[in-house]
């Protein structure tokens, strides 16, 4: 009874904005009463796609099960409903090749000087795996050395392996970045972290450098987490996107030390821990060889299987090669045994079926307007995001449109079931012109835009647009604060509480028709006015002359330029 309900007020809804699309369609602006019954029309579809994604028959979609099956069945079928076209060269998947790779031994990390030998225990002193699809992977008396934040960043004339030649060494290196150690906001980004301050960064990096091992230090306000959210999230299976090279590209062995582990290693050969950290905050910091060594042996079990993207298509009709791109991850953690009577099902209802619903709600508007449309716009729903990004990693590193032919792109994870907000929360603020486009959205709600509370934590390299960015293409991530209109701050800030402590990865993450989904709505609202403006539009909007992400935008460039496009990217 209530989703038909739903249903009739979403009919209702997209009448009324039907009625008022014929003179509205050039600029995009609507009357009070059409944006209203926008808004309406959003939270309906909502209600009625989380329901669906979110119940115990789709056993918590988790990649490569049953669940799957359901789940991006159930997302193709609903966008050729709505009109939409297959996304990916004719189909409505993109498949996502993965393997899981399992430890079969319990590996001891020794680290020698001289005559003295740390034997560092997996779990409490050490995390320690291989990114190579291989059965066997080690590191044998492999010459450690320190090399700082292990940072190369032309613009901010930072050169961590400055002649420094590690083939074959394993470096140790410091999470985070300078600017956090000395939070001084005129290196690099002050408190906030840049994507060099990421532990993915570190171990890519050393990579490119020819490391044979990298282990991070462990310092948990640097990191976000504690100790034990790097050892709970790096044992058990590690799930990577299978490649022809098989990993080779990796370094061998990537790890973590703990801090007091750490420091017992620096102080085994000389050296004074606390003066090489405050030194490696300058840009005038030289690497320092530890005159000790590194071995540990690996043994793993590896499984392979494929998932998919689901990727949908809003054709444009006169610069149809050029798209917009939202984003959203439909996987969540699937089923967990539990005790007998116990809720098993991880049904991920916040986290993300409201974010995968709100791909088919703005499906839905786009095919409202589509004749106004200039520029196509393109809706994948990502796999794989809980297990690392992969889903729209392999998209980025595979994509439908080129990253020079993405004008820019919107993520949705894990949205407000509280109300409407007053402030918008801008995860990455001042990172690029998405946050003046989104301004500009938000001023016709009378909303204010905010910033992270915690950008020390990196939280825009921890979900799906990062990996876009990584190549270039201009990302928002941003959504409803804390600011509740009818409850108030306090109100809003003890709900994301609430919610973080009880039902954030819980089995409690379920869908309630209770939920007020207004506050997703008027935010989808303002993905929608961004998405308009720039599918209707001629405009590419840039990073910040600051942002990490303006080099590989001018690769993007370039290569569009190679291409003999007309039309590229300023």
């Amino acid at each position: 009874m209530k989703l038909r309900l739903w249903a009739a007020l979403a009919m209702s809804a997209l009448g009324l904005v039907a009625c008022d699309r014929a003179e509205q369609a050039e600029s995009g602006d609507r009357p009070v009463d059409a944006r209203a019954a926008q808004v309406q029309q959003f939270a309906d579809r909502l209600h009625q796609h989380v329901a669906v994604l979110a119940s115990d028959e789709f056993e918590g979609r988790a990649p490569a099960t049953p669940g799957e099956e359901k789940t991006v069945n159930y997302l193709a079928q609903e966008f050729a409903k709505l009109g939409l076209v297959p996304g990916n060269d004719g189909s409505w998947f993109q498949n996502v090749p993965v393997v899981a790779s399992t430890l079969t031994n319990t590996p001891v990390l020794n680290l020698t000087a001289g005559e003295q030998t740390l034997a560092l225990q997996y779990g409490t002193d050490m995390m320690a795996w291989t990114k190579r699809e291989t059965e066997s992977a080690g590191l044998a008396d492999s010459e450690l050395v320190f090399v700082g934040y292990g940072i190369v960043a032309p613009e901010y004339n930072w050169n961590d392996y400055r002649d420094l030649d590690v083939k074959g060494k394993t470096v140790v290196v410091l999470v985070n970045d300078p600017g956090y150690a000395t939070q001084d906001d005129n290196l690099f980004t002050g408190n906030a972290m840049t994507y060099y301050g990421r532990w993915t960064y570190k171990y890519e990096e050393a990579a490119r450098q020819g490391a044979s091992g990298v282990l991070i230090v462990h310092e948990t306000g640097a990191a976000g987490y504690p100790w034990e959210v790097v050892s709970g999230s790096w044992s058990g299976d590690q799930i990577s996107l299978a490649s022809d090279s098989k990993g080779a590209e990796r370094v061998a062995v990537e790890g973590w030390l703990h801090n007091d582990q750490a420091r017992k290693l620096f102080a085994m050969v000389g050296q004074d821990f606390d003066a090489l950290v405050k030194a490696a905050a300058s840009a005038e910091f030289k690497p320092v060889p530890l005159a000790a060594s590194a071995s540990i042996r690996l043994e793993n079990e590896l499984r392979y299987s494929e998932s998919r993207n689901v990727v949908a298509l809003v054709p444009g009709h006169k610069r149809s090669d050029e798209v917009v791109i939202y984003t959203a991850h439909w996987d969540h953690l699937g089923k967990k045994p539990g005790a007998e009577g116990e809720d098993h099902i991880f049904n991920g209802a916040v986290d993300n079926a409201t974010g995968t619903s709100a791909l088919l709600g703005l499906a839905e508007a786009f095919m409202a307007v589509e004749q106004s449309l200039q520029r196509s716009v393109l809706f994948v729903a990502v796999t794989a995001e809980e297990s690392g990004l992969l889903g729209s990693a392999y998209y980025a590193q595979n994509p439908v449109f080129a990253a020079y032919k993405t004008v820019g792109g919107i993520n949705m994870d894990a949205m407000n079931v509280n109300g409407p907000t007053r402030d918008v929360v801008v995860i990455g603020y001042g990172a690029s012109e998405m946050d003046d486009l989104l301004k500009a959205a938000a001023d016709k709600q009378q909303r204010t835009l905010v910033r992270e509370p915690t950008p020390e934590k990196g939280f825009f390299y921890r979900s799906d647009h990062f990996n876009l960015a990584k190549v270039g293409v201009p990302m928002l991530y941003a959504k409803g604060g804390n600011d509740n209109r009818d409850h108030g701050h306090d109100y809003g800030k003890a709900q994301a509480a609430d919610y973080g402590a009880h039902r954030y990865h819980k089995p409690a993450d379920e869908y309630d028709p209770e939920w007020n989904l207004l506050g997703a709505a008027e935010d989808m609202q303002l993905y929608y006015d961004i998405g308009y403006r720039l599918a209707t539009g001629a405009e590419y909007p840039k990073w910040r002359a600051t942002s990490e992400f303006n080099a590989p935008r001018a690769s993007s460039i370039e290569a569009c330029k190679a291409a003999g496009e007309t039309r590229c990217p300023q």
